[in-house]
């Protein structure tokens, strides 16, 4: 008996290590600081959830009775989608950033790692202090929240009775005042454009419905992010490659704005795009191979390279340790060791 107890448990070593060894790794952790030890596990898993979208962008997590969701964009499909961990993916609201008919000019192009697609739809998406879904519009280049009964409000269109450009990014503080980006990325022709009315890439604050122009020496401002206490706001620029902290001060505007991180070094496609914090602050934010992790000061920790380059990340599941990618075409998921500062 105890030899056949024996051979059962080397069986179930056998199959464990094969199927080990058969589950596809879409990602390899490249440490470059002996503080990511830390941070993520050196054999850490990318694992893909699902393909075949057009260009993803702006995961969120929802909580709810049960297991929870994730949410994010698919900007060229001008909808929010759905993935429910029991019941896969579903489309969960239509003309999520565009809900004019005209084709034609709307939108901003990119190149999606298969063609060119078309950027009308929602792009970054975050929760307020009630729990409202709000989030980046491109083609309607605004700023929009949810409300309980599925009415949409625009909060932010105009600055100064111009058009803004094309919101990108948001976070909130947690003060219910609401942080974004706008570069030109939802504008056929960028700076370009005629149709852009402002003759800067902004950073703005929207508090009680009042607009403040927080920086405007940004040639593309993308993703940002509050560091855990909110003593700094990160906003980081894709097409300078580097990430700014800025102090903020009491009365919520910045202040003192840095480069702290430089990615310019690394010549491989990639750039930073959306960007997230753990709890000890720490700094995810996606880049050339992938997504680096930083320290808080901005130290570059390590790399995570990815089959494909994701555009935005986002905490998820209970504990907020697993790191939800939006990658171009695919969702993927990776588990770490601290959990994220979400909504």
């Amino acid at each position: 008996m105890k030899n056949f107890r024996l051979a059962l448990f080397a069986m179930a070593m056998v199959l464990a290590a094969n199927i080990g060894a058969n589950a596809q790794n879409y990602g390899e952790v490249v440490k470059v600081d002996p503080a990511a030890d830390a941070i993520i596990s050196s054999d850490a898993v990318v694992e893909k959830l699902g393909d075949g979208f057009q260009f993803l962008e702006g995961p969120i997590w929802i909580h709810s009775k049960g297991q929870g969701y994730l949410l994010f964009s698919d900007i060229p499909a001008n909808v929010i989608r759905k993935w429910d961990p029991k019941t896969g993916f579903s489309v969960y609201l239509e003309k999520s950033g565009y809900t004019g008919t005209d084709f034609a000019e709307a939108g901003g192009q990119t190149n999606n790692g298969f063609g060119v697609v078309i950027l009308v739809g929602s792009n970054g998406i975050t929760l307020d202090r009630q729990g409202r879904l709000v989030y980046c519009q491109h083609g309607d280049r605004s700023v929009v929240r949810i409300e309980k009964n599925g009415k949409r409000t625009v909060l932010a269109s105009h600055y100064e009775g111009k058009r803004l450009n094309s919101p990108n990014d948001i976070v909130v503080k947690s003060d219910g005042s609401i942080y974004f980006t706008d570069p030109p990325a939802g504008l056929r022709l960028g700076d370009k454009d005629p149709k852009k009315e402002l003759s800067f890439n902004g950073v703005y604050r929207l508090k009680k419905g009042k607009l403040t122009l927080l920086a405007n020496d940004f040639a593309r401002p993308n993703g940002i992010a509050f560091s855990p206490d909110e003593k700094y706001l990160y906003v980081n620029d894709t097409l300078k490659k580097i990430i700014k902290r800025f102090d903020v001060q009491r009365d919520g505007t910045v202040a003192n704005g840095q480069i702290i991180t430089d990615m310019n070094s690394d010549t491989r496609p990639g750039a930073p795009d959306g960007m997230k914090v753990d709890q000890k602050g720490n700094i995810y934010c996606t880049g050339p191979g992938g997504f680096w992790i930083m320290s808080p000061e901005g130290k570059h920790l390590a790399t995570v390279n990815t089959k494909q380059l994701p555009a935005n990340l986002n905490w998820g599941d209970d504990d907020a340790k697993t790191l939800y990618l939006t990658a171009r075409t695919g969702l993927y998921r990776v588990r770490l060791n601290i959990p994220g500062v979400r909504p």
